[in-house]
């Protein structure tokens, strides 16, 4: 994507509202949009390899894990799973992958560890710095369906300045249910429409719009991969778009 400052139609009038401090909270979307969890998967597959000597196209298995996961969200909007957290979730992918990938030989402990892996997921570069900087002027926390431990030890392990952890997992719902995001504001003492919800991944933000929050795009095109598939460029309903949290801190004033 090219580098350039870019805003959407309701941009001019959110950045008036956040000089103004009517928008306080921002909440973040995490899994892709804060955190790059396919490199980090296949670098730890890696070294899982490594030590057990076996041969595994890693970034397939990366691929299938995460294709694994709005299905079995899937399973427990449907009713077929009670409510069930991200790492159970993950688990029962997992589980799956390695006897379709013919992994043989781990440990129980060895798969609860690379089931783990989803806790000490790497940030994208500018995560990090631009969180510190919009925490300056904003209230940030994480809007993610990863569970509250989960969250937790990412910001440990990574290095993430939340002044909360928020969870899908607190309103026993995954989204995009719109209560999550309701919760959310509800949560933070605030109208929805004082809160900006912060996403790499457009339907997310559609979600969050249609509960009254305001809407931030930062696009990561390498989510996917080199020739992966990621949402680009900006769309009239968002209220402003960036090329990454430094950008977007920019905007905000921060």
């Amino acid at each position: 994507m090219e580098r350039r400052t870019f805003l959407g139609a309701g941009a001019m009038g959110l950045l008036a509202a956040v000089e103004g401090g009517a928008v306080p909270a921002l909440v973040f979307d995490v899994f892709g949009t804060v955190v790059d969890w396919r490199s980090s998967v296949i670098r730890e597959g890696e070294d899982l390899g490594r030590r057990k000597g076996m041969s595994v196209d890693w970034a397939k298995f990366a691929d299938a894990w995460r294709a694994g996961y709005a299905p079995s969200m899937d399973r427990v909007r449907r009713g077929e799973l009670p409510w069930t957290n991200l790492d159970a979730l993950h688990r029962l992918v997992l589980d799956r992958l390695l006897a379709e990938f013919h992994v043989e030989g781990l440990t129980e402990a060895e798969k609860d560890r690379f089931n783990r892996v989803w806790h000490r997921l790497q940030p994208w570069p500018d995560a990090v710095a631009g969180l510190t900087r919009l925490k300056r002027r904003h209230v940030i926390a994480t809007l993610s369906n990863g569970n509250v431990a989960l969250l937790t030890n990412m910001a440990k392990h990574a290095g993430l300045p939340w002044d909360c952890i928020l969870s899908s997992e607190l309103a026993r719902r995954y989204k995009p249910d719109l209560a999550v995001y309701q919760l959310a504001a509800d949560l933070l003492g605030l109208r929805p429409a004082q809160v900006l919800m912060v996403a790499a991944h457009k339907g997310d933000l559609q979600a969050a719009r249609k509960v009254g929050l305001k809407t931030a795009f930062v696009p990561r095109p390498r989510e996917y991969g080199e020739n992966g598939k990621a949402d680009a460029g900006t769309e009239p309903w968002i209220d402003v778009a960036a090329t990454d949290f430094l950008e977007l801190a920019q905007k905000l004033g921060a």
